[in-house]
């Protein structure tokens, strides 16, 4: 069982993506969540605290009572019928609606949204090979953005720009086969997207379920060397399930919206790698992750790319670039009768090769996590700031397009309100300091919904 997705952008043409939308969400409104309901009564063994069942909050995945009849009790079934042969979805349709207030070049509110359709399966639980696992992943956009209004260099909505800018067709951008050959050793090859990269417990999410502000996504430095969607292969290390050291071979060039066969390499090659550290300061979970990418392609000019905001100017011809970051999360406080539960501190840096990168060095700092509020375990918050430092190398060709150019900044804040296991309605607020010296500080307000299903 696999989902058709070509059959799925046929369809995306022929009723257009707000009638998919609309279909989607009906059709997320039958079908379970993973996560119960506040009224449901947990069957599993359960965690207790001041009299109190915790596992049922969406965090804890208790499993619960299917024992009704009627239609949505049936659909749960077959959901965990498929998890139990190896076949799970993730699956989010996230909506912005987004201004900006003053400052930037322009001040009005749009709307736009994002699909992200991921399906994993476990082929050893199909009894077809042990440890064979494929993951694909499909999304769209639609609406218009806030890319251009704020002035920033950094999208304030990510998202809404993925995967390919104004374009609303369905895309692969996920294909991955992984083989693991012990409990601690993976190989994976296929077509994937660098989003997942530069993990953080407080600042990651997609831009869809914690910051929206590609700042706190992932580290920007990096973005210059790995294209958002293309092949690839490498080995992963585990440790406890998790990756504890990985590297990667990836195709130099774009190809979100092509299998990318026909231009494997034929622009260079690109070698990225990851060590994520667990530590346990002050008997809390928290990691340390170092990173580097080198990428063998010439470099002539500033590519479009949806998750930076630059004019595509020439440059000096250089061959090959590289980025070195860093990022940190760190458990302050953990609830004790949940332990997935914590909030706590975060923070980026890096540093890229000035001759290539539009971005010198960049860093970042905030908290963030499950919410503190005793009643509202469902709920998560974070605060956050970054400073992009621009080139002096190529800031001086992006000043013919744009006029005298410095350095960035921001801030973004925002609280995640459950409103249902399935769906969260998040204020976001954001004061952006355009590196572009003659726009004043924009000040982004909106709202943000994520059905997940």
């Amino acid at each position: 069982m696999m989902y058709d997705f070509a059959a799925a952008k046929h369809l995306s043409h022929r009723f257009g993506p707000r009638r998919m939308i609309l279909m989607m969400g009906l059709i997320a409104a039958l079908l379970p969540t993973g996560a119960a309901n506040a009224q449901t009564i947990c069957d599993g063994p359960s965690v207790t605290c001041d009299g109190q069942c915790v596992t049922c909050d969406g965090l804890g995945g208790c499993s619960c009572d299917l024992h009704g009849s009627g239609f949505l009790a049936d659909m749960k079934r077959i959901r965990l019928n498929a998890a139990d042969q190896g076949i799970t979805f993730q699956n989010n349709l996230t909506q912005f609606y987004m201004g900006n207030t003053t400052g930037g070049n322009e001040q009005r509110f749009l709307y736009s949204g994002h699909g992200d359709y991921l399906a994993n399966v476990d082929f050893g639980k199909l009894g077809v090979q042990e440890g064979l696992f494929l993951k694909v992943r499909a999304e769209h956009r639609f609406g218009t953005s806030l890319s251009g209004i704020t002035g920033s260099v950094l999208p304030s909505n990510v998202a809404a720009d993925l995967p390919v800018p104004n374009h609303e067709d369905l895309y692969i951008t996920n294909f991955m086969i992984t083989q693991a050959l012990s409990e601690e050793f993976v190989l994976f090859a296929g077509k994937m997207d660098a989003l997942d990269g530069d993990a953080n417990a407080y600042a990651h999410g997609r831009g869809i379920r914690q910051f929206s502000n590609l700042g706190f996504v992932v580290n920007p430095i990096a973005l210059r060397t790995i294209p958002y969607s293309t092949l690839g292969a490498g080995f992963a290390f585990l440790k406890d399930g998790a990756p504890l050291l990985s590297f990667i071979v990836w195709n130099p060039t774009n190809t979100t919206r092509t299998s990318g066969f026909s231009e494997l390499f034929s622009e260079g090659v690109v070698l990225s790698g990851e060590l994520n550290l667990p530590t346990d300061f002050y008997g809390l979970p928290g990691h340390q992750l170092f990173g580097a990418t080198w990428s063998s392609r010439d470099m002539i000019s500033l590519d479009q790319d949806p998750r930076i905001i630059l004019p595509n100017v020439p440059i000096d011809r250089q061959s090959g670039s590289w980025s070195l970051y860093w990022n940190c999360d760190q458990a302050l406080v953990q609830d004790r009768c949940d332990p997935k539960r914590t909030w706590g501190y975060f923070a980026r840096a890096g540093i890229a090769d000035k001759q290539t990168n539009p971005l010198q060095y960049f860093l970042s700092a905030g908290i963030g996590g499950a919410s503190p509020l005793k009643h509202r375990t469902n709920d998560s918050f974070g605060a956050g700031y970054f400073y992009a430092g621009t080139s002096s190398d190529v800031g001086r060709f992006l000043e013919t397009a744009l006029g005298p150019i410095g350095d960035g900044q921001g801030i973004e804040l925002f609280y995640n309100a459950a409103v249902t296991p399935a769906l969260t309605i998040t204020p976001d607020m954001q004061v952006l300091m355009p590196a572009q010296k003659s726009l004043n500080t924009a000040l982004v307000a909106g709202l943000r919904m994520n059905l997940a299903f």
